[in-house]
């Protein structure tokens, strides 16, 4: 019997097809892939061929972009429930809060599953596994939610809840999953490639792990303590299809692909309907340019980001700072050369955080970025703890990556000087992930927000050049 698993994750909203950021051998190029309609059409298509398929989704699916967001995750349930996933997981899908998840899923045909979650007395909040079964074969599902949820993002995601890493958990359902006749086990996590590969290397009994988080391209299964390891991009511009040939109860084969979403695949019509429908509102601002850039805007890199550096320039600009901080988020379609518009704004921060100022001494600062750099790359796994390395703008810092954690910094150059770790500096942010609230005194949010502070900017400054020199630099 030939099983096909099929896979997206990190999808972030991106409902039509959109510009991603890939590589020739002149550099950076833009192609526009992705779309609910295309992947439908796809997953359609090889469940027509065979019938023995199972179709996942990876989460960070009910927030990203400004119909989403507007809607705290609604308009997209008719979307997801016309490709009927066979599950899914979460991490931004807890954006809008715990209460708004579990409303939300009520109106799912397909389960969230997370054996992780945990209330406050101790029970699942999520369903923590499912089984399957495909002409007498039981595929068990295990399903993990991003462990960070209650750790590093705005408290309103994790309000009343506990997220572990799973590698306590995840053992115990493979046993009770074998003893109800498992023969294939999935991992379906969004912990991030890291946290999953260390999570294999201590658990046996897997036989595929659909990782999500960390955006990776993973052209080839990578095998881990006998399972294979897959994670297909971001933003729906990929799909995963694994193909497992299963005779006499057990895994003979494995073939995979990573396919690219693009127009030369099948299209469901109802599918594209449904994406018309939500976007019908929005087309004003796909249309109205502000701007435009000289320079493909995006955030794949994980120590500098040009799209970041606009959102930057933008704030201090506005408060009249010449320091500024901003998560490393990792979503975020990019923008390619020439017209950015209102609609590219809202896709940079699609929550539209306010923009606010507080006053570090260089100290903090010093401190805020290494406490910052060893979530990135800590030697644990489960201690990398958010996404890429935090945006700054103003300070040129030389780091060692390979130091161990709070000495990594070698120096930190502000106009040209050292920082003074002494003397107090007012620096601009936008969101508690930017400048973490234990951090600095006279902290006060304004009145605009960030898409009215990018408008702003590109009215004074209509072509945007991004800084050449680049904030973070190893040495």
């Amino acid at each position: 019997m030939k099983l096909n698993v099929l896979f997206i994750n990190d999808v972030h909203g991106y409902l039509a097809p959109h510009p991603e950021l890939f590589y020739d051998e002149t550099g950076e190029i833009i192609e526009t892939v992705g779309g609910y309609a295309h992947i439908a059409g796809l997953v359609e298509a090889i469940r027509d061929e065979n019938p023995n398929t199972l179709f996942f989704d990876g989460g960070d699916t009910l927030h990203g972009t400004k119909p989403l967001v507007d809607s705290k995750g609604e308009v997209i349930i008719p979307i997801l429930n016309s490709i009927n996933p066979d599950a899914v997981v979460g991490h931004w899908d807890f954006g809008y809060g715990p209460e708004r998840l579990k409303a939300l899923a009520k109106q799912l045909r397909f389960p969230i599953l997370g054996c992780n979650v945990y209330k406050e007395n101790g029970t699942n909040f999520l369903r923590p596994t499912m089984m399957y079964e495909k002409e007498g074969i039981k595929i068990g599902v295990i399903g993990i939610c991003a462990m960070i949820i209650d750790k590093v993002m705005p408290e309103r995601m994790g309000q009343g809840l506990k997220f572990t890493s799973g590698i306590h958990e995840v053992p115990l359902h493979i046993k009770n999953l074998k003893a109800q006749g498992a023969n294939v086990v999935v991992l379906l996590s969004h912990n991030g490639f890291p946290q999953d590969v260390a999570l294999l290397e201590h658990v046996k009994g897997i036989d595929i792990c659909l990782s999500a988080h960390t955006h990776n391209r993973i052209y080839k299964p990578i095998e881990i303590n006998g399972a294979r390891i897959v994670q297909c991009g971001c933003h729906g511009a990929f799909l995963g299809k694994l193909t497992l040939e299963i005779d006499r109860n057990s895994i003979k084969n494995f073939d995979y692909k990573l396919i690219k979403i693009n127009s030369a695949l099948p299209k469901s019509e109802t599918t594209e309907r449904l994406v018309e429908k939500v976007l019908k509102p929005y087309q004003d601002i796909t249309k109205f340019v502000l701007g435009y850039t000289d320079t493909i805007l995006h955030r794949y890199s994980t120590l500098n980001s040009t799209m970041d550096n606009f959102l930057l320039k933008a704030i201090a600009h506005a408060t009249k700072t010449e320091i500024a901080f901003s998560n490393g988020w990792r979503f975020g379609a990019p923008i390619g050369v020439g017209a950015i518009t209102e609609n590219d704004l809202y896709n940079i921060t699609p929550m539209n955080p306010p923009v606010s100022t507080v006053e570090l001494t260089g100290a903090e600062i010093k401190q805020m970025l290494e406490e910052n750099l060893e979530r990135t790359f800590c030697k644990d796994p489960f201690g990398q703890m958010g996404g890429y390395v935090k945006r700054v703008l103003g300070l040129q810092i030389n780091m060692r990556i390979e130091n161990p954690n709070g000495h990594r910094i070698q120096e930190i150059y502000y106009k040209d000087s050292h920082l003074k770790y002494e003397r107090i500096y007012k620096v601009s942010f936008v969101t508690s992930q930017g400048v973490p609230n234990k951090y600095g005194k006279n902290r006060r949010e304004h009145d605009q927000r960030a898409v009215v502070v990018m408008k702003e900017y590109l009215k004074n400054n209509p072509v945007f050049t991004p800084d050449k020199i680049q904030s973070f630099r190893l040495v």
